[in-house]
C-alpha cells in the first residue's frame, strides 16, 4: 500500500509539473494575425502613428501584459523614431524562433540596433518598445516602465507619471 501511495504522489507531482510547464510555455500564448502596420512613435511626438511593416509575426497572452513579442520589417529603417532609454528585451518562448532576446539586447548594447518607443503606456505602466536594425529588421516587446514599477510595487509614483488607473492591476 505504501509503494502505491508513493507512486501515486510522484505521478501526480510529475503530471502537475508537466502541466505547469506546458501552460507557461505554450498554453496562454496566442499567435497574432499578420499585420501590415504597427504603431511607432516618431521623434518629437507623443502619440504613435501606424508604420507600414512586412513579415509580421507576433504572439501575446492575456495572462500577463508583458508577454507581447513581435518580429517584423520596416520599410524605411532610417526614419527617426523616439528613442527608448534602458530597453531590455524579454525572453520569448523557444518555439517563437524569430525573437532572440539575447541577440537583440547585444545589438542594442553595441549600437547595432536602435531602441525606440513604439507606444508609451500601452497599458498603464507598460510600454511597447521596439528595436530597429539598419537593414529594417525590427522586434517589439512590452516592458514595465518606471511608473509601472512604482505603481505595481505600491510605491509613490515618480514625478511626471500619468495618473494611475483606479484599479490596482493593469
Amino acid at each position: 500500500m505504501g509503494r502505491f501511495l508513493v507512486v501515486l504522489l510522484l505521478a501526480s507531482a510529475a503530471l502537475g509539473g508537466v502541466g505547469m510547464w506546458y501552460l507557461q510555455v505554450y498554453g496562454y500564448y496566442e499567435t497574432l494575425p499578420e499585420q501590415d502596420s504597427i504603431a511607432l512613435t516618431y521623434a518629437g511626438e507623443d502619440a504613435p502613428r501606424d508604420v507600414a511593416v512586412t513579415a509580421f509575426q507576433g504572439i501575446d497572452a492575456i495572462s500577463s501584459p508583458i508577454r507581447f513579442r513581435a518580429c517584423f520589417t520596416v520599410s524605411d529603417p532610417a526614419t527617426v523614431f523616439a528613442p527608448y532609454e534602458n530597453a531590455t528585451p524579454l525572453n520569448a518562448p523557444e518555439w517563437f524562433e524569430c525573437f532572440d532576446a539575447a541577440a537583440i539586447g547585444a545589438a542594442l548594447e553595441d549600437g547595432t540596433a536602435q531602441a525606440v518607443t513604439a507606444q508609451a503606456n500601452i497599458i498603464y505602466g507598460i510600454d511597447r518598445v521596439a528595436a530597429i536594425f539598419p537593414d529594417g529588421r525590427a522586434f517589439a516587446w512590452h516592458q514595465i516602465n518606471p511608473c509601472g514599477t512604482a505603481f505595481f510595487d505600491g510605491d509613490p509614483l515618480p514625478q511626471g507619471c500619468p495618473p494611475p488607473p483606479t484599479e490596482s492591476t493593469p
